[in-house]
Parts: C-alpha cells; structure tokens; sequence
C-alpha cells in the first residue's frame, strides 16, 4: 500500500483559509469542518492537468462522473441509481434550501434532531417554517433516537432534515433506527432530505447506509445529498449532487434554483471525479489516522480532564464535548478562547440546549491536536 504523510503541518496561514483566518494568528483552530490535511496526490495531480489546459470556461457535468456516482452507490451501499437521478449542485446546504423551498410553505412544521449542524438547526428561519425539534438521547453508550418523541415529530411536520453521519455527535445511525425513520416518514407522508456528506469517513469499519437505500416506498420521498468534499478535503472547490429518484420530485427541486443555486464549479467536479476514480487507497489511510487522532483524543481527555464527557466518534473527524462539569465562568468555546488560545465551535451552535458543549476538530495532523490539549490544560490551570 502506498504511504501517505499526513503528520506534515501544511501551513494554511495567508491563503484565505476560511478556517485559520477568521481569528488572529496566534489562535489555534479547531472548529469548522475543515481538516488541515492536503488533498490525495491523485486529486492535486488531475486539478494540476485541468489548470494546463488553459480555458475555464462554462462547465458541464461529463457522463463519466454520473456513471462513477452510480456505480459508487452499488458498490459502497447495495443502492441502485441511474444517472438521470443525481443533480449536480454548488453544495449541500444549497440543496436542502432548495429542497425546501420546492416542497414547503410557510407554517408547516420542519423536524430536525438537535444537537445538529447550524445551518440545519436554523433552515426553518429562511422559509417561515416551524421547526420541530427532537433531541437525540444521551448515554454512556452514545446516542440513540427517540423513537417515540420522533414519531410524534413526524406527525406535525412535512419535511424531517436528516444528518446521517451526523453532525456534531459522529452518530452513525443503525439500520434499525433508519428503518424505524423510513417507515414513520411513509407513515405521515413527510418528505426526508437526507444530508448525507460525511458518508464516507465512517470509522471502525463500519458502513454508511443511505436512508433511501432502504426501500422504494422511502426512496421515493427523499432528497439525497453527498459530496466528495469533506472526505477528500476539497470543500472550498464547491461541488456537491443529489440523489432523487422521483421524477416529479427531482423536476420540482431543480426548478427551485430560480437563479439563485448556480451551476458547479469546473474544479469541483474534476476533484470530485478524480477523488471517486484513483483516492480510495488515501481514503482508507485518511480513516485510519483519524481513528488513531480519536483515539489519542478520548485517552488524553479522560487523562488530562476527568470532568469532560465524550462520547467517541463513529464517524467524521468532530468531537462532541461535554464540559459542564467543569464549571466554567463562561460558554467553554469563549473560555478556551480567551485562556488558551484555542478556537472551538461552540455548543449553542448545535443548539440552544447545548451551551456547555464544544465540538473539537481532530482531522488535523497529530502534533496540532496536542497543541490544541496543551492550550486547554493551560486554559484550566490559569483558574488555578
């Protein structure tokens, strides 16, 4: 097997890294979902081909990415697609918008499961939608649905805004739970949008399993979106596609661009395509440093801070936090800010309930991570 380095810090300082730029220079970051590794060789290499032909031109997506697409989705889930259904898109966060604005009006209910992803805890707020939260629930263990809590979700709302991986808890959701969420949707007849772009940074061998994979009754009702760019490291290229399988369904969603959804970045779609075609041998040792930066992490926190609770990732590259217990002056992401140096996404992002929470990036390079441990152990010693 090839090696690949990604214990080399890649400085990202003075390159409009959203990341690293959004604080001063001497902040560490380790909050938005951007890992600080390069992007595979053969990824960089077919970008390095594209920009030596010259001319940028207007795109189209080429056949050869559907095809790839397609037979991605059989050989990674089981699933069965054509070309024809994916719709190529400058993101997914557009494409939820999009979906709903295709397929709500003002007051129907929005259920989302909490804690979550800002922009998915906050969509309802661009179409007058009421959100319906049901938080997951919390053990030792990890976290599980309520089944209860989410059907009678279900039943007051018309659209349910999946994350599966899920973001901030690294959940991957069973396949019993998917069948209880598929089967209450047909249920109440509720349309599921499935933000489904961590898919492929599952960890411990475990396997994605897309919602509408399960049946064609389910199929039928829901919005699937994926993108390459956050397992290979290309989110800033903007390229992103669903998956919709109804005719009617997927006529309506690509009509709810109304010039506002543009079309997909040339570089995107050659990254995307070079990243399904020739990076899976990066992707598996990408999954295998991340487990070992999990790892590492939930040792040194149960060493260095008993009173932080975490529960470990089984998939993406983000911690959830729990720092209640330690009684802090202030939100935990302002006070390992301003005492460590350190910048953290904060809990209230994910939620309102979540305020003693920070959700940790680890999809950095080792020595980074333990930079980021040593400016919180500084952090809580300066209460001392």
């Amino acid at each position: 097997m090839t090696s690949f380095d990604f214990d080399t810090v890649v400085t990202r300082l003075g390159t409009d890294a959203k990341k690293w730029g959004a604080y001063p220079s001497d902040i560490l970051p380790m909050w938005v979902a951007d890992m600080d590794f390069a992007a595979p060789p053969s990824v960089i290499e077919a970008l390095r081909h594209r920009v030596e032909h010259g001319v940028f031109g207007y795109c189209l997506p080429q056949d050869s990415l559907r095809t790839q697409i397609v037979d991605d989705m059989q050989k990674k889930y089981g699933w069965t697609i054509s070309p024809d259904d994916i719709v190529f898109l400058p993101g997914v966060e557009p494409g939820f918008n999009m979906a709903l604005k295709s397929e709500t009006k003002p007051d129907d209910g929005l259920l989302i499961q909490t804690p979550v992803y800002n922009p998915i805890l906050t969509a309802h707020r661009h179409w007058g939608l009421q959100s319906i939260e049901v938080p997951l629930r919390e053990s030792n263990d990890g976290y599980s649905i309520d089944a209860d809590a989410l059907d009678e979700g279900m039943g007051r709302s018309r659209v349910f805004l999946f994350c599966n991986p899920h973001n901030p808890t690294g959940k991957v959701f069973t396949r019993e739970e998917l069948g209880h969420i598929a089967q209450s949707a047909i249920r109440h007849d509720v349309l599921v949008i499935s933000d489904e772009i961590h898919c492929e940074l599952l960890l411990d061998g475990r396997r994605h399993i897309p919602i509408a994979s399960l049946s064609a009754e389910i199929a039928d009702r829901t919005i699937t979106l994926m993108s390459a760019s956050k397992t290979y490291n290309i989110a800033g290229l903007k390229a992103a596609f669903a998956i919709v399988t109804n005719p009617q369904l997927r006529q309506r969603f690509n009509a709810s661009r109304l010039g506002l959804v543009d079309s997909v970045n040339l570089f995107g779609l050659e990254a995307a395509h070079a990243a399904y075609m020739s990076a899976s041998e990066w992707r598996e040792a990408l999954l295998s440093y991340l487990e070992g930066n999990r790892d590492y992490l939930q040792s040194e926190i149960a060493r260095r801070f008993p009173k932080i609770r975490i529960v470990p990732a089984q998939s993406t590259y983000l911690a959830w936090l729990d720092c209640s217990a330690l009684d802090l002056p202030e939100p935990p992401q302002a006070f390992f800010l301003n005492r460590g140096k350190v910048a953290f996404s904060a809990g209230s992002d994910f939620g309102a309930a979540y305020g003693n929470f920070i959700r940790l990036n680890f999809g950095c390079p080792r020595s980074l991570l333990v930079e980021g441990l040593d400016r919180m152990t500084a952090a809580l010693e300066s209460r001392i």
